[in-house]
């Protein structure tokens, strides 16, 4: 058994030879080569790589320049999984910066890492359990547990009981024995099965996968419709093999195949995650998982812990408004100033009322964060306040009384929780504290009120410009906190807030239906206890919205685990900052608008080029189709695809997909979007598969077709561009004007039209191509005129279960015709 002085330094030696030391190095979560496998040997890379090397078995290195998406592709891919794994190592519940040991019968301070078996931890209010340990001395000692075993309520810990890894004592003091370090710990093992790799659900990345499954089910049966059609179009599978026609059937096979893979969404989906990280890390915002940022733009009602959100966090003395003239209170309250044990309010006291020293108490019951006081009472002797004295929330010591205007204590706190600041009270009773009250817990009969103590919290600068920005955007806000609730809800409505009069949440209802009315119904919510703040997350759940929860401290750690996006303070505790999605990083509650605004961005952006990209699958898909069906040659060379993949979808992808967009997202992403590209492709396929069978019948050659097709595909996506970029701003006109001229200089320049094969189509063939065009682009605008109002009539509920969205709400829609 340790001594209580602690272990001698020979002790400490012989523990750390024998491995008993608490320095502990985590298995990485997951190995490179599987990242690696799992991004590179894909059935999409398989396909898009067989059909790569065959192009260059074949001697046809200018068709397969489609092979580099597919590269860019699993390299954008193992990186964002690199990162991710980076994260997960780093992983640690263990993450304070020093802890308290008692060795050689002095106190000393360590780094977690170099505490050993039975060292004795000496625990304080605000300390991180470094090592799992069993209790030796408790004065009123609670432990949140709540980030390792989901038990939001603070733990009252006595001698015997054990204390877990990665804990955190949020009232009281105490010692304790190490019992288990290193890996043996729970919070080290809690962190080993974290680190099973998983991506964070994301709908963009879902809607994606589900087409790609789609695509890879027609792949095998279409392909080879269209090999078949290509072969009988160059004289049937014998004289093709013989002739060696042969070798463009494939080719053409591939281009129609390769075509119909969405690989530059996949992509573009990863680039704009990343984008929106790093923009978001430049505003000192830690994205610790990437679809995190799609999150974002989903959030229709966020939720403010008061304290650190909307407030500093920094408490100061006000003053004190005395009720009963009873000796001996400023004693009292210099006591409580300078108790080790004291929580931050109570240090306060410090200032107004310097310890002399004299004090000493005989019973004390330690503040508990359920209770909301805590009381002492001192030992008899000249000078020592008699009696027992209690400091803590008026309601929680006098209830209902401590509220009502007809009673001096009601009139004096309901006065002053008005004006926005933090009330406590000072109770007395004429007889100290008993041994049962103190067991118990209980308080002590026929208190009186003494005095009503005031603090002030400094209010962040920034709060009201921010809690204006998002109701512009539409977003809700509740604030909640465990002050009181007319204290809560006077800063609130000094921030602009339509705050009323504040929810006393011990008026709460157990059920999740009426909760949720009440949340409806109500902005500010005070005396709230960790718990709630879960179940009121729920409860907003429930009601369909998307919940933001924002904090700092252990207490919200369950709210912004189970909230969809939870967003802790850099200040705020390690076990908050580990569950949560994002993190402040200079704790900064003006950065919120940023973070909605960028989640917005990217998901709207997303919508509006993955339209692009799902028209071209359509449209590729379709092209097979009737081609093979109708046994007419494909129309076009991988390589003139690649001139209409980068000029139409690619390259002005990219600039779509970083521009700025406010609009809200609504779920749908996936339905809308095919609901626009599918007929949009048809109606593409259609004028191709005309134009060809016009071309054949006034007897163009075969170049000239190919390069027909190819203009007639340019201008026409190009158009479709236009189409999903309105409204046309200067940057969109510029990136459109920029692909026409690229399309311009291809067709004529020399070695640019040599190496993509492009020819002059010849008069007839040019006045087809301009009345196709002309058709096709009637035809787009019927088709998106019909979508918008579809989108418009369709009720889309952004999870809230009421209202139509109006289509300059939903995420990738035009503003205007």
């Amino acid at each position: 058994m340790t001594s209580p002085s602690g272990l001698t330094a020979a002790e400490v030696a012989e523990r750390r030879a024998d491995g008993r030391g608490n320095d502990y190095r985590a298995d990485t979560s997951r190995s490179i080569g599987s990242i690696v496998r799992s991004n590179v040997f894909t059935l999409f890379n398989g396909i898009v790589g067989g059909c790569f090397l065959l192009l260059l078995i074949l001697g046809r290195w200018q068709d397969a320049l489609f092979g580099l998406a597919a590269i860019s592709n699993a390299i954008i891919g193992c990186w964002q999984e690199f990162r991710a794994k980076a994260a997960l190592d780093r992983l640690a519940l263990l993450n304070a910066p020093r802890a308290r040991v008692r060795r050689d019968g002095a106190e000393q301070e360590l780094a977690p890492a170099e505490i050993v078996q039975d060292d004795v931890l000496v625990l304080r209010a605000g300390d991180q359990v470094p090592a799992d340990a069993e209790v030796l001395d408790a004065r009123g000692l609670q432990i949140d547990e709540s980030m390792l075993t989901g038990e939001s309520d603070p733990i009252d810990k006595a001698p015997g009981d054990e204390a877990l890894s990665g804990s955190v004592v949020v009232a009281g003091e105490g010692e304790a024995r190490v019992t288990r370090v290193g890996a043996d710990s729970y919070a080290n093992r809690f962190a080993n099965e974290a680190k099973r790799f998983s991506l964070v659900a994301s709908e963009l990345r879902s809607s994606v996968d589900r087409v790609l499954g789609w695509v890879a089910w027609g792949i095998g049966p279409i392909g080879l419709l269209v090999l078949n059609a290509q072969m009988q179009v160059a004289g049937g599978w014998v004289d093709a093999w013989r002739t060696g026609g042969w070798v463009q059937a494939a080719v053409n096979t591939i281009a129609s195949v390769t075509a119909m893979v969405p690989l530059g969404l996949v992509l573009m989906t990863s680039i704009a995650f990343a984008v929106g990280a790093a923009r978001l890390a430049s505003r000192k915002v830690l994205v610790n998982e990437l679809p995190a940022v799609e999150g974002l733009a989903r959030v229709d009602v966020i939720c403010l812990d008061k304290t650190g959100t909307l407030t500093g966090g920094e408490i100061a003395f006000d003053a004190a408004h005395p009720l009963e003239p009873v000796d001996g209170w400023e004693r009292v309250l210099a006591w409580y100033g300078a108790d080790p044990a004291a929580n931050a309010t109570a240090r306060c006291l410090a200032v107004p009322y310097p310890d002399a020293g004299a004090a000493t108490a005989a019973e004390r019951i330690g503040f508990s964060s359920a209770r909301k006081w805590s009381a002492v009472s001192f030992a008899a002797g000249p000078g020592e306040p008699a009696g027992s004295w209690v400091l803590g929330a008026p309601e929680m010591v006098f209830g209902d009384a401590a509220a009502d205007a007809g009673t001096p204590l009601g009139s004096t706190v309901t006065e002053l929780a008005e004006t926005g600041r933090r009330t406590l009270v000072l109770a007395h009773a004429a007889e100290p504290l008993t041994a049962s009250e103190v067991e118990a817990e209980a308080l002590p009969p026929e208190l009186t009120p003494v005095t009503v103590l005031t603090f002030r919290e400094r209010v962040r600068p920034d709060a009201a410009q921010t809690l204006a920005y998002f109701a512009e955007q539409g977003v809700a806000v509740r604030v909640i906190s465990g002050d009181n609730p007319r204290t809560v809800a006077a800063i609130a409505r000094d921030l602009g807030v339509d705050a009323g009069e504040g929810f006393d949440a011990r008026r709460l209802p157990d059920d999740v239906d009426a909760l949720g009315e009440v949340l409806e119904r109500n902005t500010v919510f005070g005396r709230v206890t960790p718990e709630q703040k879960k179940r009121m997350v729920v409860a907003l759940q429930a009601r369909g919205h998307t919940v933001a929860m924002t904090g700092d401290g252990v207490n919200d750690a369950l709210a912004i685990k189970t909230a969809d996006i939870g967003i802790a303070m850099n200040t705020g505790s390690p076990a908050t900052k580990a569950v949560a999605r994002l993190v402040l990083l200079d704790g900064q509650f003006s950065h919120l608008p940023d973070v909605v605004a960028e989640g917005r961005q990217v998901i709207a952006n997303i919508e509006r080029v993955s339209m692009l990209f799902l028209t071209k699958t359509a449209y590729a898909t379709a092209l097979a189709v009737l081609f093979g069906i109708m046994i007419l040659p494909f129309p076009f060379l991988p390589r003139q695809l690649s001139i209409t993949d980068g000029l139409t979808i690619g390259i002005p992808a990219f600039f779509l997909a970083l521009l700025p967009n406010a609009a809200r997202y609504v779920p749908g992403f996936l339905r809308r979007s095919l609901s626009f590209a599918i007929p949009a492709g048809l109606v593409i396929a259609i004028a191709l598969a005309s134009y060809t069978r016009a071309a054949m019948a006034i007897g163009i050659d075969e170049d000239q077709l190919r390069t027909g097709s190819t203009i007639v595909l340019a201008v026409v996506g190009i158009w479709v561009l236009t189409v999903l970029s309105r409204p046309i701003t200067r940057i969109k006109t510029l990136v459109i004007g920029a692909m026409f001229i690229a399309l311009v200089v291809l067709f004529t320049v020399p070695l640019a039209a040599e190496f993509f094969q492009l020819v002059d189509p010849g008069e007839d063939a040019a006045i087809l191509i301009v009345v196709v065009i002309a058709l096709t682009i009637g035809a787009l605008e019927i088709v998106r005129f019909v979508h918008r109002r579809w989108i418009a009539a369709r009720p889309y509920r952004a999870r809230t279960g009421r209202g139509r969205a109006r289509p300059d709400q939903v995420a990738g829609t035009d503003r205007r015709m």
